[in-house]
């Protein structure tokens, strides 16, 4: 790593502890990062730390976000997503957020949670179990639990969660839950409602999947929609607009690339993956012109 790149690892997990209420907790939110080294970081003794450490520390409190130079854009849906997560922390919410794959539902989450005081980001998988979905909350909310069973570990993420004071969990890809997991939810909602703000985000598909649960009776489901007020919040698709911004904010200001840039990712829906590759093409392309007319 580069001496600008560890600095700003460190002004990174400045703000990322600034999250939390203390250093063990913000410390114990991190995989294989001990509080003896987190804490090397902050006070600057980066000799005492592998560059492969300080990877890892940011890949976990900035994935994504940043990287390569590429710069954010705040498209409609960014915005959305900012208020929706707002209004949920503020007023203790639970709602579903959906939207097109590739929208940027992610990027804008972890934005939002690096802005913020009190957000945990969970990342939801079709392989969890009940045990590990319980874990990771009581993980990202900053409590050890190894040797815990899992009403304890539980009963320990909700006793750190109702001592914050505008606790904001923001379930990502939760439409990957399966239906063990999906009704924890319940149980969680029931023991944090009106103190904590509650998130899932996740493509349109949860719609026809909680739509046919409740309509067929399934376990739970009629529970899980009630809970997040019988609705979605739904996302405006990207727009051409959106990539036009996103092509200026990453260097690419000729008229006819950016036009290329739409023309070949509109197929996609101008999926935001598709139009950062797009834009690297052009810029590679651009290059090559401007290096050949030198």
């Amino acid at each position: 790593m580069t001496q600008e790149e560890r600095r700003c690892t460190v002004e990174a997990l400045k703000r990322y502890v600034e999250r939390y209420p203390s250093q063990n907790k913000a410390a114990a939110s991190l995989k294989g990062v001990s509080s003896a080294t987190l804490s090397a970081i902050l006070n600057g003794k980066l000799e005492l730390i592998s560059d492969d450490m300080l990877r890892s520390v940011m890949a976990q409190i900035a994935p994504g976000v940043g990287r390569d130079g590429w710069q954010t854009v705040e498209t409609c849906a960014f915005q959305e997503i900012r208020f929706a997560l707002r209004d949920a922390q503020d007023y203790r919410k639970a709602r579903w957020i959906v939207g097109d794959a590739g929208c940027g539902k992610t990027t804008a989450a972890h934005a939002y949670a690096g802005d913020s005081q009190e957000v945990f980001i969970v990342l939801c998988d079709e392989d969890m179990r009940k045990g590990d979905f319980v874990r990771e909350i009581a993980r990202k909310v900053g409590v050890r639990s190894a040797g815990m069973r899992i009403r304890e570990m539980l009963e320990a993420a909700i006793d750190s969660i109702m001592q914050m004071d505008s606790p904001l969990l923001i379930f990502d890809e939760g439409d990957k839950l399966n239906d063990n997991v999906f009704h924890y939810f319940i149980n969680l909602y029931n023991l944090l409602e009106g103190k904590c703000g509650m998130v899932f985000m996740s493509t349109s598909y949860i719609e026809q999947r909680i739509e046919r649960g409740v309509s067929s009776n399934r376990k739970g489901y009629s529970e899980i929609y009630s809970r997040i007020g019988r609705r979605f919040f739904e996302l405006e698709p990207t727009s051409a607009v959106d990539v036009a911004a996103i092509c200026h904010a990453n260097g690419l200001s000729d008229r006819r690339r950016i036009s290329e840039v739409i023309r070949d990712t509109e197929k996609s829906e101008f999926d935001l993956r598709c139009v950062k590759g797009a834009i690297h093409r052009a810029r590679k392309v651009a290059e090559a012109s401007h290096a050949q007319g030198a």
